[in-house]
């Protein structure tokens, strides 16, 4: 029995012996944040000083990318490793089921002898979440952390500070956020209304700088919680033996950036900060910054590979740390998609130095109508200078239809003010990112070219990673000849559109539809009556969306009839589309009462309940003001 135990502690101590030689990792994801608020971004009116301590210790990334541009979507790839376009979680909140070999990569952490905690949101956007969180990680909870692991194990730790989230910097009421951010600090910390530029797409009005102001002391906050959690690790004496990450989950909880395939939506601040026992890992100068690109596809097999555990198969991301570091790359791919009720659909390429972004929807504008992003003021001050005619063009831009394509040189122009497509000059360039863009779309089967309508119907059955394989079911090239017209307005365009509206297949006339929603009105009206012939076509999402094209053309009654009656239909994906579509007519009177039965109603599912409130909120006819539940 002696020998036994002996044999046992033996065993004990090389594995304790074998933990003490992998790092710990403490990861701090910040919320809704943009590079330009932050100091060592080169932001001078800002006060982040824990974050540019470690970031002058560390390395700091000029072009880390964010995979999606609302919280759900990009956090579903940051645990996966898999892009949303190919799990089919790109749309906010829609938690479709993946398959079963597909985990949240703390998993092979923990099988490599990490204890993985969590504190403590998920918001992983997939189904069965509950079951998928337990598998993930050791610990999820408010009072989770490296202090309940077993002595001498090593830890991996995320901590999500939202002092930085969109409720606290635009949403919440004012009242709210000064008690809950700016009284939490002291009077020497707090940035003033006039102590900082406002972004120029932005009004420079007192009434817009009240509110800019939220977002710097809602980052001064947080940076104070980052350094409180630090000080907890360097008090435990772990502070030598921890590599720790500080980044944000997507672009700036503001108008225009969160929630929009820009720039501005994409680009994170990003940190890596290792200690003089594991700066030999690091493959790039410590105390400096990189422009190497990298974006959340990279970070699960990165992690992986630094606990030293074995990446499965269906990782295709970058190992940017270690022995099996991969080779650079000089473009990153990312993608947007519905927020909330406001559809949308972005894909875009960048090379760090310019962004293109190919617009599916452009009949969406940037500040399209979203329920989260209405009842905030400083979205009502927006439309109030609009509807007054005080913006200047720019400023006006984020509210009407968007060009198909835009282009933006993201070193010259970090605001992203001037759109290069149409420039002689950026013709090469344009068509090369243009092309790369329609490989890798094709390359990866995006399986987001399926309307939400769809992608539902697969999930009682299968999952939409496993659907998009099948090509006989699945037919993405010949789909992609067709969605790749949407948003180009001209005659040729029109008449492809108008021809593939008569395809067997129910998703080429679909994305011809929807082409068609983007088309010039003066080009549609000669063709009204023949396009009053799809009212009946068998494909409900064709359809509606010809109802929309047709009632907004000449106010037909078939139409009227047929979006009256998706607008109540029982399935949530058509009653939004249809909504959404409302939302932007020129003509919303005969629609009023059948909106305000689906507002009483207040279905949440499916997002309907929003998407009434602001078709009924751009009438006047309910308050766009924050409501406590």
């Amino acid at each position: 029995m002696k020998f036994l135990k002996a044999i046992l502690l033996a065993i004990a101590f090389i594995s304790f012996s074998g933990f003490a030689q992998q790092p710990n990792i403490l990861w701090i994801t910040i919320e809704d944040t943009s590079p330009q608020f932050i100091g060592s971004y080169g932001n001078k009116d800002s006060s982040t000083p824990f974050m540019d301590k470690f970031t002058r210790e560390g390395v700091q990334f000029t072009n880390a990318f964010s995979t999606g541009t609302v919280c759900s979507p990009s956090r579903s790839t940051i645990i996966t490793g898999v892009k949303t376009y190919e799990l089919g979680t790109g749309n906010h909140r829609s938690n479709y089921p993946i398959p079963s070999e597909i985990k949240g990569f703390p998993f092979y952490l923990k099988q490599a002898g990490y204890y993985a905690t969590n504190n403590s949101k998920t918001d992983y956007n997939v189904a069965n979440e509950k079951g998928f969180i337990a598998e993930a990680w050791d610990e999820s909870s408010g009072n989770a952390g490296w202090w309940n692991r077993k002595e001498g194990q090593p830890f991996f730790s995320v901590f999500n500070f939202n002092e930085s989230h969109q409720s606290r910097t635009m949403t919440n009421p004012y009242e709210w956020y000064v008690k809950e951010v700016l009284e939490q600090l002291p009077e020497e910390d707090r940035i003033g209304e006039n102590e900082f530029e406002m972004p120029p797409f932005y009004r420079d009005s007192p009434e817009m700088r009240k509110q800019m102001a939220r977002v710097y002391n809602s980052l001064k906050l947080t940076d104070n919680r980052i350094g409180e959690l630090i000080a907890r690790l360097e008090g435990d004496g772990l502070l030598d033996e921890t590599i720790i990450f500080i980044f944000a989950d997507h672009g700036e909880g503001m108008p225009r950036g969160k929630t929009n395939g820009i720039n501005f939506g994409y680009r994170v601040p990003f940190t890596i900060w290792f200690p003089e026992k594991y700066k030999h890992l690091s493959p790039w100068e410590i105390g400096g910054s990189t422009e190497e690109l990298i974006s959340f596809e990279d970070l699960a097999p990165t992690l992986i590979s630094l606990a030293g555990g074995k990446a499965p198969d269906y990782l295709k991301g970058r190992v940017l740390i270690g022995e099996r570091r991969s080779p650079e790359v000089n473009k990153v791919f990312l993608s947007s998609d519905r927020s909330d009720n406001g559809i949308d659909m972005v894909r875009t390429v960048t090379d760090g130095r310019y962004i293109y972004s190919r617009n599916y929807m452009p009949f969406m504008p940037e500040a399209r109508y979203i329920r989260y992003m209405e009842i905030g003021d400083i979205k009502q001050i927006m439309w109030s200078d609009y509807k007054n005619n005080v913006l200047n063009p720019l400023q006006k831009r984020i509210f009407e239809h968007r060009e198909a394509e835009v282009l933006y040189d993201i070193e010259k122009d970090i605001w992203e003010t001037n759109n290069l497509i149409n420039k002689p000059e950026f013709q090469e360039l344009a068509t090369k990112m243009r092309r790369e863009l329609d490989a890798r779309i094709l390359e990866r089967k995006d399986v987001m070219f399926l309307p939400e309508y769809e992608l539902d119907k697969i999930s009682s059955s299968s999952n939409p990673y496993e659907y998009r394989l099948e090509i006989s079911q699945y037919p993405l090239a010949e789909i992609y000849e067709v969605a790749k017209l949407a948003g180009f307005r001209n005659q040729e365009v029109l008449l492809l559109q108008l021809e593939y509206l008569q395809s067997e297949n129910e998703i080429i006339r679909y994305w011809a539809a929807l082409g068609l929603m983007s088309q010039d009105r003066n080009l549609l009206s000669p063709f009204a009556e023949q396009l009053s012939s799809k009212l009946d076509d068998t494909y409900s999402p064709v359809a509606i969306t010809m109802a929309a094209i047709l009632y907004e053309l000449n106010q037909s009654k078939g139409a009227e009839k047929l979006l009256k009656d998706s607008v109540l239909d029982s399935n949530g994906h058509l009653a939004l589309m249809a909504i959404n579509y409302l939302i932007y007519s020129s003509h919303k009177e005969p629609f009023i009462e059948v909106v305000k039965e689906v507002y009483g109603r207040g279905d949440a599912e499916y997002n309907t309940s929003a998407a009434s409130k602001d078709f009924l909120g751009s009438l006047g006819l309910v308050p766009n003001t924050f409501e406590y539940r």
